[in-house]
């Protein structure tokens, strides 16, 4: 059977989500799993937006050995010889270079005629395979692009080297069956179509992402362009899982397979929502916690007597189960670190070991049982609040019937430790009000979720507290057994995101 290629953009156009920037770090933990779960091409990221953008890209491009170290670039000389010098250090590198290609964007962005773009679009792939033999092409908007000049444009940059021609539906506006029936007549009428392989890359502003990604994999599409959970700019991406677990399920359908180990999907998934702070949905599919829940009466009957009434597929073969941690307050840092790394978690120094294992231990004596995913959230809260500026030394929170609820709080700002106190409608509204006394930030509150990371009143909660200032959206999380305590570690996880912003370009500005 065909291979179906699975390029993972969710450093690159996942991170384009607002408040889901990630720190070089926080990318390297996120490629290693998806290196692990066999991802064929990683995207790590657009170079040229920033100098945080071209390290984490240099960073990634080393540490990941099996996968495929994509960098982004305009069709523009200056973006891909900067994407090339991110990609040394990478075993395996690609090019990912893209020019607008529809009537609107043309005109009203490029202010350009078409037949600038395709000398454009032309010289960039054959710029860019002075440094890579493997270069990816994307006529940005082909959703809405004329057919005749997508032949046009695809047939020149195939002669000119681009091995991988990308479809991108921009702004999630094509229907599937449209959608692929534009796939169909590329490859049919383009002369040089199977000197390339196409690939499709789809937003899921109208829900239809992965139906759009599916329907062009029917019709010829053999590489799709998704992110974990769906994450992306907007409505987001097609979603990796999603995509893949059609592929794997109906066999009968596809003409093709992934190389995917499904089996780290669901790790995978948790470490990229506890990073970005973007919780999943409960009934998310694949990966959200009721995917392979049975309430129903009937649905319990029928799964009881056999499985295959009710579920499609494994939860084991997503990585679901129900193994408890054996690990306990006694236990020693080699068994928690063999642990950790059976989930895909590896530490980059010893340091870190140590404060993960310290916080473990703390973990241990509040909670009696611990699983894998108190683990993640654990590991994840250790890392995002490793060198912060402002940082929690001990809060104390009060409520009573009848009383307004108080909080004082004690924060290190720079070393200096400095009080706080206010009351509020609630705990963690009095706990937010006693920060700013400290802080005066002047940001605004957009969100704040909280999510249980396990089942039992004694589950850690993990919170997630997204922050706005002039225009700069930021996310934080924080867990803890108290949910207050986990309320305040996510605000101050935020606070010192937007007060040590990162400077970053959207690739299309």
């Amino acid at each position: 059977m065909d291979n179906l290629i699975i390029f993972d953009t969710t450093l690159r156009d996942g991170e384009q989500s607002p408040g889901a920037s990630m720190t070089k770090e926080e990318k390297i933990r996120i490629a290693k799993a998806l290196e692990k779960m066999r991802v064929d091409v990683i995207e790590a990221g657009f170079p040229m937006a920033s100098q945080g953008d071209f390290e984490a890209v240099h960073a990634v491009a080393g540490a990941v050995k099996d996968s495929t170290v994509c960098g982004l670039a305009r069709a523009m000389e200056a973006d891909i010889a900067r994407a090339a010098e991110a990609l040394k250090p990478a075993a395996s590198s690609r090019i990912h270079t893209f020019i607008a290609t529809s009537p609107v964007h043309m005109e009203k962005k490029l202010k350009m005629h078409p037949d600038q773009v395709v000398e454009h679009a032309v010289k960039a792939v054959k710029y860019a395979r002075q440094f890579t033999d493997n270069v990816e092409f994307s006529p940005e908007d082909a959703g809405r692009s004329e057919i005749d000049f997508l032949c046009r444009i695809i047939e020149a940059v195939i002669d000119a080297g681009a091995g991988t021609i990308n479809i991108p539906d921009t702004v999630g506006y094509k229907m599937p069956e449209r959608f692929g029936k534009v796939i169909h007549t590329l490859i049919e009428r383009i002369p040089n179509a199977d000197k390339a392989i196409f690939s499709v890359h789809c937003h899921n502003d109208l829900g239809l992402a992965v139906a759009n990604s599916l329907s062009a994999v029917m019709n010829g599409a053999r590489q799709v362009e998704c992110t974990i959970n769906g994450l992306g700019e907007r409505a987001g991406n097609a979603a990796l899982e999603e995509v893949v677990m059609a592929v794997r399920t109906r066999q009968d359908v596809f003409p093709c397979q992934t190389n995917i180990d499904t089996t780290q999907i669901v790790n995978c998934s948790r470490l990229v929502s506890s990073i970005t702070g973007f919780p999943v949905q409960p009934n998310k599919a694949i990966v959200g916690a009721n995917a392979f829940a049975h309430e129903s009466g009937i649905h319990q009957d029928g799964v009881l007597k056999h499985r295959q009434t009710y579920e499609i597929m494994r939860a084991e073969d997503v990585g679901w189960h129900t193994n408890r941690m054996v690990l306990g307050k006694h236990s020693g840092r080699n068994a928690f670190r063999a642990h950790l790394s059976s989930l895909g978690i590896e530490f980059e120094s010893e340091e870190e070991v140590n404060m993960a294992f310290s916080r473990f231990k703390d973990l241990a004596d509040k909670k009696h049982e611990i699983y894998d995913e108190d683990l993640q959230a654990l590991v994840s809260d250790t890392l995002s609040h490793e060198n912060e500026q402002i940082k929690l030394v001990s809060i104390k929170a009060v409520c009573e019937t009848g009383e307004r609820p108080q909080a004082k709080i004690t924060l290190s700002v720079n070393g200096e430790e400095q009080v706080g106190e206010s009351d509020g409608s609630g705990a963690v509204d009095a706990t937010f009000k006693a920060i700013e006394k400290v802080v005066n930030s002047n940001t605004h509150l957009l969100v704040y979720s909280v999510n249980n990371v396990t089942n039992g009143t004694d589950s850690q909660g993990e919170v997630g507290v997204r922050l706005e200032k002039g225009g700069h959206i930021v996310n934080g999380q924080g867990s803890d057994t108290d949910i207050v305590v986990a309320s305040a570690k996510a605000y101050l996880n935020a606070l010192n995101k937007i007060m040590t912003p990162v400077e970053r370009k959207h690739p299309q500005v």
